[in-house]
């Protein structure tokens, strides 16, 4: 009898430390945080938005503009408040995802068309020589993550002060590729607003086209 009770105190001992185990204990799943439109719903992917400033009186939405020659377009934003600027889409590196997360690769593409039969996608260009900034051009590649494309990936991200979101140049599409990150803002240039890597982001809302 005593052999039998030792047993199943050894047994008790045994299930008690597997239930103690952090392997048997359930987490809780991840949350994943989604970026919204102005209305408060989840940005979806391939849908045409608006991209207004968060804070009235900055200026309208965003659009293409030759700059120093006639191609590439350069991304630039309107600098009438009334302005919607041009649509575009948000395409994430995953192509099944549907609602559009924050922290994510993906490209950005105007729903528009330019005399120079390129892309319109988003990519980031090179140093500027003149200038020694980095602008944001036209002529990105959709899809195709990797070191060829690295250029053409940017993430959305939510502003610190909680007023809206910005766009941040931070690719993790090439594991083995040395990306210097940096977040997207606007240069004041000949009365007109480009965009590109800056120490100040451009801080803005989505709203649907």
């Amino acid at each position: 009898m005593k052999l039998s009770y030792l047993k199943l105190g050894l047994l008790f001992s045994i299930l008690l430390s597997f239930s103690c185990s952090p392997f048997s204990q359930s987490t809780a799943p991840a949350r994943i945080n989604f970026a919204l439109d102005a209305d408060g719903h989840q940005l979806q992917s391939g849908t045409k938005y608006y991209i207004y400033p968060s804070q009235g009186g900055n200026g309208g939405g965003l659009a293409l503009s030759a700059k120093d020659f006639a191609c590439p377009f350069y991304v630039m934003q309107e600098n009438l408040e009334a302005s919607n600027g041009v649509p575009l889409r948000l395409l994430p590196v995953d192509n099944r995802q549907q609602s559009i997360s924050l922290s994510t690769d993906l490209n950005i593409a105007f729903n528009a068309a330019t005399i120079c039969v390129q892309s319109t996608a988003w990519k980031l260009g090179p140093i500027d020589e003149n200038s020694g900034r980095r602008y944001v051009m036209s002529n990105g590649v959709i899809g195709r993550p990797g070191a060829d494309t690295l250029s053409s990936w940017f993430k959305i991200e939510r502003d610190g002060s909680g007023n809206g979101y910005k766009i941040v140049y931070c690719p993790g599409v090439c594991g083995f590729c040395k990306v210097g990150c940096g977040e997207i803002g606007v240069f004041i240039e000949n009365g007109k607003k480009w965009l590109g890597l800056s120490d100040d982001p451009f801080v803005f809302v989505f709203k649907k086209a």
